[in-house]
C-alpha cells in the first residue's frame, strides 16, 4: 500500500550515529512507529523515551516493518548487520555512504534475498534533518516502485530527489557535488591564506570570496555545453592559452605571500598538458578528458 495514504507507516531504522538519530528524530515527531536498532545498545535509550521500540538484534528490528531504513558506518557493516536477517518481502533504504559500484552490488545482494532495494545519497548534515527550510535533500536511485510506495515517509526528514534505475546514481551524485565541494574549499583555503597575515578585515574579505564564487558557478552550465556538443570552444571568453598565462601570476603571488600552492598545482598542470596538446581556444573543460583514465 502507498504510504502516502497513510502517512503514519511503520519503519525501522538501524543505525544511531548523528545522523541516524536525527532521522529517527524527523520521523517520531511525525508521528511514525519507529523501532531501532545500534549496535552499542544505549544509543537508543533516548529514542525509547521519545516513544521508539528498540529491537535487540537486526533480525528482530528487520521482522518488525516491511520498511526498513539503513544508515551504518560503511557498506561492509550493512552486509553484517543484515547476514541474519530474513530480507523476503522487505523494502530496503540504504543510506550508508558508499561508492556507485557498492551499491549496485548491494541492490543485487538484496534482490537475491527477495528485498525490494533504493540507495541513497544523503546532501545534508543533521542538522539539516527535519528542518524545514534547511536545504537539505536525499538523492535516491533504484526500485522506482518502492521510492514511489514510500515517498510519503522518505521525504519527512529531508527533500527527496529520484535520480534513476541504476542503483549506483545517487552514489555518484552524491559524491560528484562533494568532489566539487572538496575542490572549492581548496580554492577558499588557498584565497585566506594570501590574505591572513596582511592588514585587511577578514570579515570583509568573507562576502567578497562568496559573491565571486557565486558569480562563477554558473560556469558548470558552459561545461555542460561543451561535453554535449564536443565542441570545447563555444563560448569561451578566457581561453587556455590565457589563463595558462595568468597562472604565473597565482603562483608568483603565493610565492611572495610565503604560502604554497600544492592546493593549486595539480589542476594547473593538467591546464598546462592541454595546452601543450595544442587546445588553447578551449577553456578548462578539455581537463575532464585528461582525467578519464
Amino acid at each position: 500500500m502507498n504510504d502516502n495514504t497513510f502517512e503514519k507507516s511503520r519503519l525501522t531504522l538501524l543505525g544511531l550515529g548523528a545522523m541516524g538519530t536525527a532521522l529517527a528524530h524527523a520521523w517520531l515527531a511525525a508521528g511514525h512507529p519507529l523501532t531501532v536498532w545500534n549496535r552499542t545498545a544505549g544509543r537508543a535509550e533516548p529514542l525509547a523515551a521519545e516513544g521508539a521500540t528498540v529491537a535487540g538484534t537486526t533480525a528482530e528490528a528487520v521482522a518488525a516493518s516491511d520498511l526498513v531504513v539503513i544508515c551504518l558506518l560503511d557498506d561492509a557493516s550493512v552486509g553484517e548487520a543484515l547476514a541474519d536477517a530474513d530480507l523476503t518481502g522487505k523494502d530496503l533504504v540504504n543510506l550508508t555512504t558508499g561508492t556507485p559500484a557498492q551499491a549496485r552490488a548491494r541492490a543485487e545482494w538484496a534482490e537475491e534475498r527477495g528485498a525490494r532495494f533504493l540507495d541513497g545519497g544523503i546532501m545534508a548534515v543533521p542538522p539539516m534533518i527535519g528542518a524545514p527550510g534547511s536545504g537539505g535533500y536525499v538523492f535516491y536511485s533504484g526500485s522506482r516502485a518502492l521510492f514511489d510506495a514510500h515517498h510519503g515517509t522518505l521525504s519527512i526528514p529531508a527533500g527527496t530527489r529520484y535520480v534513476g534505475e541504476d542503483p549506483g546514481f545517487a552514489a555518484l551524485h552524491d559524491v560528484a557535488l562533494l568532489s566539487a565541494m572538496t575542490g572549492m574549499f581548496a580554492g577558499v583555503s588557498h584565497a585566506f591564506a594570501l590574505v591572513r597575515k596582511e592588514d585587511l578585515a577578514l570579515k570583509d574579505f568573507a562576502p567578497l570570496l562568496v559573491d565571486w564564487l557565486t558569480a562563477m558557478a554558473p560556469y558548470a552550465y558552459g561545461i555542460t555545453g561543451h561535453l554535449e556538443s564536443g565542441d570545447y570552444t563555444g563560448g569561451v571568453v578566457s581561453n587556455l592559452a590565457m589563463m595558462v598565462e595568468g597562472n604565473a601570476t597565482l603562483l608568483r603571488t603565493a610565492e611572495e605571500q610565503g604560502v604554497s600552492a600544492e592546493l593549486l598545482t595539480p589542476f594547473m598542470a593538467l591546464m598546462e598538458r592541454r595546452l601543450a596538446d595544442g587546445h588553447s581556444d578551449e577553456g578548462t573543460t578539455g581537463v575532464i578528458d585528461l582525467l578519464a583514465r
